[in-house]
Order: structure tokens, then sequence, then C-alpha cells
């Protein structure tokens, strides 16, 4: 690990803020899951924000109507600024979001999404887009290169919140891009250099750290998240529980509503009342208790983020809440 600001003049680097050899650990090993060639940003957020400024100004962008709120809401101010135009589409409406493509400079897709965890057909609606001149973005956070591969589905980049399933362990906050245009990869890393949106060096040695379990992690994970979905949809204290058929994130509304559903998240025991998600203790929350979130998500509705533990540990905790505020 290489925690120098200040590198050899004459190297490949004279200045941390250009780059940093651990960095380059990070992302040769994610550029190999991937497909393609990858850079780490201080955050997810970072990460897209750099993305959006390659847009041109006035510029038509397709993004997904419910979607994680930091992204929407950098589109939806770039968009009251008039920087971009700002298209939102129901991301699993294929005709509709091929309709939109039409005149678009970037289609942003979320599959799955978050909270509603709704499924994209990625490779038909990015085949539309770059046939109508857009450029194609995946925000592969929730099935991470081990279940879905964008660049492999026509996608130009795959963008990554890397503080979640990559690095797994709920101690970093990191972003990277993958794409395989050398050009777009050289103006993308120009953009971090320039806002100075570097992820620190112990940043991306804890997320390499991390991505030598991910197989081991996502495995574990998500057999949890297919037995404690399967037990929901069959509880009479919940109206529904959704999952996409792979991944670690389950979305399901309980009986009683918002104030059931906010009671439930504050008084389990083993699962974390908690914002992120992806690693490797259960975490879950209300989502509308934000208030970017979109008025379509329902007020009753939890997002949880299925960790590592005994299933039967964490199905009894859920039972214990269910009942009492059901």
């Amino acid at each position: 690990m290489t925690m120098a600001s200040a590198l050899v003049p004459g190297g490949s680097t004279e200045y941390a803020r250009q780059g940093n050899p651990t960095w380059e650990s990070f992302e040769s090993v994610l550029g190999a899951l991937e497909g393609g060639r990858a850079l780490a940003f201080s955050s997810g957020v970072a990460a897209s924000a750099a993305l959006f400024d390659l847009v041109p100004i006035g510029a038509v962008v397709v993004a997904p109507r419910h979607a994680y709120y930091g992204t929407i809401a950098q589109l939806v101010e770039r968009d009251r600024r008039g920087q971009v135009q700002l298209r939102l589409v129901d991301i699993d409406n294929t005709p509709q979001v091929v309709e939109a493509c039409q005149g678009a400079a970037l289609l942003w897709i979320e599959s799955p999404t978050n909270p509603a965890l709704q499924l994209a057909d990625i490779e038909t609606i990015a085949r539309a887009a770059t046939q109508a001149g857009a450029a194609v973005a995946v925000d592969n956070t929730f099935a991470t290169p081990l279940r879905q591969k964008p660049l492999e589905l026509g996608a130009d980049f795959s963008v990554h919140s890397a503080s979640k399933l990559l690095a797994g362990h709920s101690d970093v906050i990191l972003g990277a891009i993958v794409t395989a245009d050398d050009r777009a990869h050289a103006a993308l890393e120009k953009r971090r250099t320039v806002l100075g949106a570097i992820p620190g060096a112990m940043e991306t040695w804890l997320a390499v750290r991390g991505m030598r379990t991910l197989h081991v992690r996502l495995d574990r994970a998500e057999a949890n998240a297919k037995e404690l979905h399967r037990r929901l949809s069959d509880s009479r204290h919940v109206v529904y529980s959704r999952y996409p058929g792979f991944g670690t994130i389950i979305a399901f509304e309980v009986a009683g509503g918002a104030v059931a559903a906010q009671k439930m998240t504050e008084q389990s025991d083993i699962i974390t009342y908690a914002t992120s998600l992806g690693g490797v203790e259960s975490t879950w929350e209300r989502r509308r208790r934000h208030p970017g979130e979109p008025e379509s998500v329902p007020e009753g509705l939890i997002r949880l983020s299925v960790g590592i533990e005994d299933v039967e540990d964490l199905w009894i905790d859920i039972q214990n809440v269910l009942a009492a505020v059901t």
C-alpha cells in the first residue's frame, strides 16, 4: 500500500492526485472482472458525477424513475440548471425506454433498481440506445460483475458504488467506472484529476482485500436472501416481497404501513438499522424516510440487505419484530 502524497519526479506519476500504485491494484482487479479498464473514484456519487460531466450541455439523459436517489438528485439538479434535459422512464418498460432514447446522449440504467428491484432488459435497450447515438451506462452495484457484466451486454460504462458488495465490510467509501473505450477512459481520468475526486490509498487497499472474498460472501448472502424472500412471501404480516432472483437485496412491504415498517427496522436485534448495504452484516431501513425518495415508492417499503449470518437467526429476528409491530 502506497500512502505517499508526493512521488518521485520523472516517474509515471509525480503527484498523488494523478495516480497511486494502490489505486492501480484495485483498478486492475475490477477491470479484469468487468472486462474493461477501471478507474477508482472517491465515492460512487463522484464516479457518476464525472460521467455526467462528459454529457454535452443541454443534451438529453434518459434515466430510471426509480433509482438510487443520489444519482437522480444529481440529474434533477443538472436539469434544473439547463445542463441536461432529463427523461425519466420505467426501466423495466422496454418499449418506453427505447422510445425515450431517440435524440438522447446518455442512457443511464440501474438494474436491479434501488429500492424497487425492477429489472431492465439491458441488452435490448443498450442496443437501441447505441443505434440512436446514445452512450450507455449501467449501475452494476447490486449485481456485481459476478452476476452481471454490462460491457458484454452492450453498455459503454459499468459504474459501482464499491463501498457496497465489492468491498463488502462497511468500512470503505469508494466508487468506480469501468469502460473498454480508451478515449472515454482518458476523459474520465482527466475529470477525476481536475476535480480531485480521487480515492484514498487505504480505501482502495481495503476494497482489494474485500474483493478477494466477494464470491464467497455473495454466494452465502444470496442463498440467505432467496430463503428469506420465500418465507417473507408466505408471511401473513407481509403485503408482498420482491427479489430479482439474484443478489443480496430484498424489498418488502409490511402490513401496517409506514409506522409499522419504521418500528420494525428500529427494533431488530440482529439486523442493523442502517442506510448502507452490501456488507457481511444484514441491514435494513424504510426507504421513504428519506425526503428524496420518489413518492411512488410505498411508505411501508423496507429495503433489506442480507448478510452472511445464519439464516435461521435472521428469520427469528424478522419474525419477532413482525409480530411486535403488525
